[in-house]
């Protein structure tokens, strides 16, 4: 005996109704989880205005050579308890004592708000910071002050 020949299934309207909906739901949730994705990083906003920051950029550089011609040399670290500690030399290795220094902590992301931070000098040339920082990546805005002259620097600690 011979098997019964199968019923042949038809493509039919429905069939199609049911690839194009899945295809374009499909489509509208990854723009839906990439769009959410997006909002939740970065915002994109470097300056706030950015006229106002073209027309300030020449001074920038010439504020930017004047602190390489300091020499100032830098190494920042963090211990155990999450403390930021700051070696400040000069261009000869000297440590560069006296100085005073502010910072700002900020998370890359801006996920975390500022944290202001203090420096106290423990031993010439070594600064530590007043307070610890949460786990995670910061970005650390150094403000130095020493005899008249001041530099600024830009770190990332882990």
């Amino acid at each position: 005996m011979t098997p019964a020949p199968s019923p042949v299934r038809r493509f039919t309207g429905w069939h199609m109704t049911a690839i194009l909906v899945a295809f374009f739901a499909v489509a509208i949730a990854v723009n839906l989880l990439m769009a959410t994705v997006a909002v939740r990083s970065f915002g994109g906003v470097v300056v706030e205005n950015s006229y106002v920051a073209s027309q300030k950029f020449n001074g920038w550089l010439a504020e930017a050579r004047a602190q390489k011609r300091l020499g100032w040399r830098d190494a920042v670290t963090l211990d155990a308890a999450r403390h930021v500690g700051l070696t400040l030399n000069d261009a000869k290795g000297t440590p560069l004592a006296g100085g005073k220094v502010t910072a700002v902590a900020q998370h890359p992301l801006g996920r975390a708000a500022d944290l202001p931070l203090a420096f106290r000098e423990t031993t010439p040339g070594i600064y530590a910071s007043d307070r610890a920082l949460p786990e995670g990546r910061w970005q650390i805005r150094f403000d130095l002050r020493r005899a008249g002259r001041e530099e600024h620097l830009l770190r990332e600690v882990d």
